[in-house]
């Protein structure tokens, strides 16, 4: 906790951001640094509860009262010591986790709740400052040898987790840089790649190889990739995008999110120019999907100068309060604005695409019909259209984020035998482990497309399996910070 009673005397205060109009004009994080003496106060809210549902809520398990309590108290670095003992990577969580420890928290019952991703980035932010983020390569090496296959999060912290273990670890990736979805599917206005850089810096000073421009599929083989190796975790995440399946879909003019946002991550980068064919520059663009990758995608349309913006959702807007059958603590399903959709363009729900029309192979149109959710009895809701409801959009530029049904497993499949679930991602078992022997998945590859710190608990918890299984002991890595907390 911090103080007894910060939370009646101090009112929840956000970071500050950049103002709008000045943050459209170029690609650099919009969030600014608290200053210290509101980041003590917005520590000091978190209250006496006796049980931190926020540590409960949060799948890292983050000691968040104790690390609050440090920053009330000016104690940055005890703060950083308990953070990164459960985070391997605070300076993530802390700009791109939506915080279900803060949907947790107990505040949340009836008032706004503490900023604990915003307390994760300053800490981060501070050690990294003050020098307290060093190389901490093992004092021996177990002479045991583990492939990552895969660079995002998931990848990333079970790297780093089996590196300190002491073993020999080697991470594949397909791109030509480091990060996953980070490198390239994260806007740098989201997060600056020079974060990620610094961060893979440390982890390769302390003994991590990185092969990147890898496909392990084609260029190695999965089979051979568990005969070089004691045991490989796979983390390729799970990037196969839901495809929209009406007429019309082959025009030119619409693209996959993924394929807008990389390119464009590309070209900030320094390692690509602009392509007209995937800007949205003095176009009228729509995407299809409301969740975080739609309002990326938004975000970026914007400041490449789109003439509009449309974001358009299947489902109806959720309620602006909770439910009643959506109690604390579980996540609230309530509307909410992000950042890029403070910034412009139009929102509209409860609309299903009927087909796309256009002129000489070019989109010029989507055709969509309003839909309502029903229910008959006790059975499922359903989306029923409503008559009478069909619009028409003009649009030059239609981005796909529905989201992702899960990984690319054809060659995995193929070439290693692994089991697959009813969903068509990995299967494992309770420890991570998949139906081939010595070959362990972590991430959205076995989870299905989720949040970041899912990623980053699941490689951690990975990691401990795999160490369990490469010394036949019981692993020293840490466990989840929670189980500590509730047993």
């Amino acid at each position: 906790m911090g103080k007894p009673t910060g939370f009646l005397e101090w009112s929840r205060r956000p970071a500050p951001k950049r103002e709008k109009a000045e943050r459209v004009q170029d690609w650099k994080e919009f969030v600014l640094p608290l200053a210290p003496d509101e980041a003590k106060r917005q520590a000091g809210r978190c209250m006496d509860c006796g049980v931190p549902f926020c540590q409960q809520g949060c799948p890292l398990g983050n000691p968040i009262p104790d690390f609050n309590d440090a920053v009330y108290h000016g104690r940055w670095k005890a703060a950083y010591l308990a953070l990164s003992g459960t985070n391997n990577f605070p300076e993530f969580t802390g700009r791109l986790c939506p915080a279900p420890c803060e949907a947790a928290c107990v505040l949340s019952i009836n008032q706004d709740p503490v900023t604990i991703e915003q307390m994760e980035k300053e800490i981060a932010e501070r050690a990294f400052a003050e020098g307290w983020v060093t190389p901490r390569p093992p004092a021996t090496r177990t002479g045991r040898r583990v492939a990552v296959v895969g660079s995002g999060p998931a990848g990333l912290a079970a790297a780093a987790q089996l590196n300190q273990a002491g073993h020999t670890v080697t991470v594949y990736e397909r791109d030509d840089r480091l990060g996953g979805l980070m490198r390239y599917g994260i806007p740098d206005f989201k997060m600056e790649k020079s974060v990620l850089d610094r961060r893979l810096a440390v982890m390769e000073a302390e003994g991590v190889q990185f092969r990147t421009g890898v496909d392990v599929g084609k260029e190695i083989g999965f089979k051979a990739l568990r005969e070089q190796h004691d045991a490989v975790v796979l983390a390729m995440g799970a990037r196969k995008a839901r495809e929209l399946e009406v007429p019309g879909r082959e025009l030119e003019g619409v693209l996959p999110a993924m394929q807008f946002l990389e390119h464009q991550n590309r070209v900030v980068s320094g390692l690509a120019t602009l392509d007209p064919r995937l800007s949205a520059a003095g176009k009228r663009v729509l995407i299809l999907g409301g969740g975080d990758t739609g309002s990326d995608c938004l975000g970026t349309s914007i400041r490449q100068g789109a003439t509009s913006v449309t974001q358009v959702e299947l489902m109806p807007a959720p309620p602006q309060v909770r439910a009643a059958d959506n109690p604390w603590p579980r996540w609230p399903l309530v509307f909410r604005t992000s950042s890029s959709q403070e910034e412009g363009g139009v929102r509209e729900f409860g609309f299903m695409t009927k087909h796309l029309s256009g002129q000489d192979g070019r989109l010029q149109a989507l055709h969509a019909v309003k839909v309502e959710p029903r229910r008959d009895g006790d059975g499922p809701f359903r989306l029923v259209e409503a008559p009478g409801t069909e619009v028409r959009h003009e649009v030059d530029l239609l981005i796909l984020a529905m989201g992702f049904t899960g990984p690319d497993t054809a060659q995995l499949s193929e070439q290693l035998g692994v089991k697959l679930s009813p969903r068509g991602t990995v299967q494992i078992d309770k420890g991570f482990a998949t139906s081939v022997d010595g070959v362990f998945c972590a991430g959205d590859a076995g989870r299905g497309a989720s949040l970041i710190v899912w990623a980053l608990s699941e490689g951690r918890e990975a990691a401990k399996a795999v160490d369990t299984y490469l010394s036949g002991l019981p692993s020293a890595l840490p466990s989840r910070g929670r189980d500590a907390a509730f047993g």
